[in-house]
């Protein structure tokens, strides 16, 4: 088995096919070229793997586009698949996250939009309905926007129990739900949002990403707008690890696919600084879930380097050992398949670097 990376950027959608060694890579031309394609879902539940693109058209506005053999070809529907309901009152401006149901529920996936909702598809992604519970908190009037928008940018469905949901925005900080969507509390203990009055506020923060751990699904690991943290109760709290970080502010943070408390970032100095630290191009990896973090560097560019990952912009593949990817706003995608002992160059060059998916094939 090799893998087909899905390189989102502001200008189309790329995809690299690996050997089989992962060693070299061949880049195709752009998909959807001239549109920005801000995130794409894979879903391996059926017999081959579909990709769902989200295309933002910056004359037709966001849509997804659906394909069913590895990029040969795609099918977009006339009208947007996910839009809200005319009583809702908003428009969909953008979508930042298409992440696939569980294994138990065939056909469901799911979509996290700017401004921040969540929806959801029962037909593969073809079509969504808002996911009305989180629409209506009490708390959505008083979501703030940061940076980039306010949007929901993490969806992570439990493995064992689908009824079990947790999102992330910025900002607004993480939401769980226990009975699939119709009510939803906010998970935020212990993440600072040093930006209020309050630093710890029960919702507000400006979580950049979630990921959840490979052996433990309570466990879970959070970027966020400065602070590294780490939750083995499933969000009802959090701790800090970012001490042995050079920065706790970043975008990205992905974990080991099979291998409990293995995690990779990218740190950035600052938010007012948004470049690597020390203007070198670092990954930094810990294998005692965040206790400990090392750099790995061997292979990528030498300093000064100033190019930012983003949070969609980095993720690991299946395999053994697994391969870890990212992309950068200059239009570099590297790639590791040993676990970031060593790197390569997928690709420079491209548009600026929105999103990357490894598909296995």
């Amino acid at each position: 088995m090799t893998v087909l990376l899905a390189i989102g950027t502001q200008k189309g959608l790329f995809l690299a096919a690996g050997d089989d060694e992962r060693r070299t890579w061949q880049v195709g031309p752009a998909h959807f070229p001239g549109t920005a394609v801000y995130t794409i879902g894979v879903d391996t539940r059926g017999p081959r793997p579909r990709l769902l693109a989200a295309v933002d058209s910056s004359h037709f506005g966001p849509s997804v586009a659906v394909s069913d053999d590895l990029g040969e070809t795609w099918q977009e529907p006339e009208t947007a698949p996910i839009a809200f309901p005319e009583d809702a009152g908003a428009a969909v401006e953008r979508v930042w996250q298409i992440v696939p149901g569980t294994a138990a529920e065939p056909g469901v996936v799911y979509a996290g939009s700017q401004p921040s909702a969540l929806f959801r598809s029962t037909d593969g992604g073809r079509s969504f309905e808002l996911v009305r519970g989180l629409w209506d908190h009490p708390h959505r009037p008083q979501w703030g926007a940061g940076f980039g928008g306010q949007a929901i940018h993490t969806i992570l469905p439990h493995p064992d129990d689908p009824s079990r949901l947790l999102v992330a925005m910025s900002t607004g900080g993480v939401y769980r739900s226990g009975d699939g969507g119709e009510t939803w509390s906010p998970a935020n203990k212990g993440i600072k949002a040093y930006f209020f009055p309050d630093p710890w506020p029960e919702f507000g923060q400006c979580v950049h990403r979630v990921t959840r751990d490979a052996g433990d699904p309570d466990q879970l690991y959070a970027q966020n707008h400065h602070g590294v943290y780490r939750s083995t109760d499933g969000g009802d709290s959090w701790q800090s690890i970012a001490a042995t970080l050079p920065s706790d502010f970043g975008f990205p943070i992905v974990a080991h696919p099979s291998r409990s408390g293995t995690i990779w970032n990218f740190p950035l100095t600052a938010d007012s600084e948004r470049h690597p630290t020390e203007l070198r191009c670092r990954v930094y990896r810990s294998t005692d879930a965040g206790d400990r973090w090392e750099p790995q560097h061997v292979g990528l560019p030498d300093g000064p380097y100033y190019p930012v990952v983003l949070r969609d912009a980095m993720c690991t593949d299946r395999l053994d050992p697994a391969g870890v990817y990212f992309g950068t706003r200059a239009g570099e995608v590297f790639a590791t398949n040993d676990e970031g002992e060593s790197w390569m160059t997928v690709a420079a060059h491209l548009p600026d670097v929105l999103s990357v998916r490894a598909v296995p094939v």
